[in-house]
């Protein structure tokens, strides 16, 4: 679909006339564009987005939550001294003095382009994954004290995995594609690790670990990299901050930035998890976040990066045995190869577990930072 992509942006503030847009980043959810803009300080570049309202069905709320969060972080670095403009996201006004602009019944954003800085699909070197897990949790530390209430679930029950298995037994009772019988290896996985998905839901259920703003969504492609310093400069891609366990991030940033190869690697030999990022992983985060952990959060931190990992998985198959109605898929069986990766990585880590675990155990205490 095309968009009136000058129309758009002239509901923003951007502060010069438009010149050209053109799609931006690897996302699978969102349709995102780099536009550039002639202001009178010169040529700038913004980002703007249309928020996929299939996937977040109350944007309001989303967008709610965008400028809590951005607008808290703000605060906090200008009194650490930091730069906001580079180490938080800012969103631009719109027209109506919104942070979003309604355009055919679409929702649209702009923010700030962060120059000087990118993101990574795969990890080029061990700085960059303890830069990238160190701004991960300076990012749940900072929102630690977030004030007026709740963030709005923007998906709710994003990282529940008892409800994510739970939608995946009802994707393959209805197999609506047919697609169950090809992939039966895949479906006994999942079934054989049945267990886990409940052990953190129970813990949070039981009170005896607390819920928290978390970003849930800890790829390290949604981390940019300062190109000068290699230092982590600016978490993104917010549309899934919102309550949630600090576990759940951290595993899902070992399922990217632990990763020994891409998402949707049909070379399964290939799959699997470094110890080497792993141990770079868990120093990084828990440099920025042991102060404010419990000793069950760090306790459950090498088992949430399986977790997630399955978790992940299953949303795959899912979608998979559904149709490919929830992520974009740019050829035939691309989700079942995707929850491929997933399951070779989840069958690493099982046999790999004592080794996480004694890396955490280690970084629980503090070390000398990178």
């Amino acid at each position: 679909m095309k968009h009136d992509l000058a129309g758009i942006a002239s509901r923003f503030e951007l502060g010069g006339a438009f010149i050209e847009a053109e799609p931006y980043g690897s996302g699978h959810i969102n349709d995102t564009y780099s536009a550039r803009v002639k202001t009178p300080a010169g040529e700038k570049r913004y980002i703007l987005q249309r928020i996929n309202t299939n996937v977040f069905r109350e944007p309001e709320h989303l967008m709610e939550n965008i400028g809590r969060v951005t607008n808290h972080l703000r605060a906090k670095l200008l009194a650490a001294g930091g730069d906001p403009d580079r180490e938080t996201l800012t969103l631009l006004p719109a027209d109506d003095g919104k942070n979003h602009a309604v355009i055919d019944e679409n929702y649209w954003r702009a923010y700030r382009f962060i120059e000087g800085a990118r993101t990574y699909d795969l990890v080029e070197n061990l700085s960059h994954v303890y830069h990238a897990a160190h701004a991960f949790g300076t990012f749940q530390k900072h929102l630690s004290d977030l004030p007026g209430g709740r963030l709005h679930e923007t998906i709710p029950h994003f990282h529940n995995t008892r409800k994510r298995f739970d939608a995946f037994q009802e994707a393959l009772q209805r197999d609506v594609k047919n697609r169950a019988a090809a992939c039966k290896a895949e479906i006994d996985f999942a079934l054989q690790r049945e267990a886990d998905a409940s052990v953190l839901v129970d813990l949070l259920a039981a009170g005896k670990t607390p819920e928290r703003i978390t970003h849930n969504d800890t790829k390290f492609n949604n981390v940019m990299i300062d190109d000068a310093t290699g230092r982590g400069v600016c978490v993104i891609d917010l549309d899934t901050v919102m309550p949630g366990l600090p576990m759940y991030d951290f595993g899902d940033s070992v399922r990217t930035g632990a990763a020994t190869a891409k998402e949707d690697e049909t070379d399964l030999s290939k799959c699997g998890i470094g110890l080497d990022m792993f141990e770079r992983l868990a120093h990084g985060y828990l440099d920025a976040a042991r102060e404010f952990l419990l000793p069950v959060e760090i306790g459950h931190m090498a088992f949430s990066a399986k977790l997630i990992t399955f978790t992940i998985g299953l949303r795959f198959l899912t979608d998979h045995l559904a149709g490919d109605t929830y992520f974009k898929i740019h050829r035939e069986n691309h989700n079942l190869d995707r929850c491929r990766t997933q399951w070779a990585m989840v069958a690493d880590m099982e046999t790999k577990a004592d080794q996480m675990e004694a890396i955490i155990a280690k970084y629980a205490q503090p070390q000398k930072p990178v």
